[in-house]
């Protein structure tokens, strides 16, 4: 079963003194991107972190919010102050003072308005016992997760069914217009020489026969035909199999338009020309959906 790209989901837990929130939003996106947002201190577990999210997505952008309380005795909050820049920006503040006569002295709330002179340190905590409860909190977010996803590419597959079953109604009904072309072609050639000659010019039938043959040749979509069918039985194959199929269903979608084309162009018939702007529309449609496909 095919899953869509985009869904939500939420979860907080709380073990002890130690509770987490989880947000998680999904979004479409050509590769896997990952971005994190998590409360300072806790950076040691990105990369389990990320482990945990790439074996339940393979594609699609993944934005990652995670808030940790640590209330434990165990818990140790710290700041490091920039001290070189805290300097310079006093210094500044007290030329830009000088500089425009200004009364007053630089307070130190003047000069914690800039957010990046303290920063937190690394909290000193259980990472373990962190790790626990925020590993518990992310799985259920992700399940959360790929249940949305496989519900909403469960609707998406159903679309794609239906418009697959417009494009094989089409292609056996361009199959069933395009037999007889040889003699088509043939009454053709000897109405139009007819109309030319204004019947002055007995017609030699086996050129006739001949040209009429060239034409046919030029004209055969036959494989054009039978590699549009190959092309919609390997769509079904691939939203059945259940492994990620962007990619995939993307790459046919170029394969079948292309078809298509050659079909409309090889084609001196009204009929089948009519066919293929239809198809082409709903190959569009296709399209679009499936860049929503992971």
């Amino acid at each position: 079963m095919i899953k869509s790209m985009t869904a939500f989901a939420n979860s907080e837990q709380t073990i002890d003194d130690i509770s987490i929130k989880v947000e998680i939003r999904t979004y479409n996106s050509r590769y896997l991107d990952i971005q994190l947002r998590m409360t300072p201190g806790y950076q040691v577990l990105e990369e389990k972190l990320k482990t945990l999210i790439t074996g339940c997505v393979a594609r699609g952008r993944v934005d990652v919010k995670i808030h940790i309380d640590d209330l434990s005795d165990a818990a140790v909050v710290a700041f490091d102050v920039d001290e070189t820049k805290a300097r310079a920006y006093h210094q500044a503040l007290k030329t830009l003072k000088k500089l425009l006569d200004l009364e007053g002295s630089v307070s130190l709330e003047l000069i914690t308005a800039r957010n990046d002179l303290i920063k937190p340190r690394e909290v000193e905590s259980d990472v373990d016992k962190i790790w626990a409860c925020l590993a518990d909190c992310m799985q259920e977010v992700l399940s959360d997760i790929d249940a949305m996803r496989q519900k909403e590419g469960a609707f998406i597959a159903n679309d794609f069914r239906e418009r697959l079953h417009f494009l094989e109604d089409s292609i056996d009904q361009i199959e069933a217009d395009s037999s007889g072309l040889l003699e088509q072609y043939k009454l053709r050639l000897m109405e139009r020489i007819s109309v030319l000659t204004e019947q002055r010019v007995s017609l030699d039938e086996g050129r006739i026969e001949q040209e009429a043959a060239f034409l046919t040749d030029k004209s055969d979509i036959s494989e054009e035909i039978i590699r549009v069918r190959s092309h919609l039985a390997q769509f079904e194959a691939i939203m059945a199999a259940g492994a990620p199929s962007g990619h995939k269903l993307n790459f046919l979608m170029q394969e079948i338009n292309r078809e298509f084309n050659t079909i409309g162009s090889k084609s001196a018939k009204t009929d089948i020309s009519h066919i293929v702007v239809n198809v082409k529309s709903e190959l569009e449609k296709i399209r679009e959906q499936v860049q929503n496909v992971e």
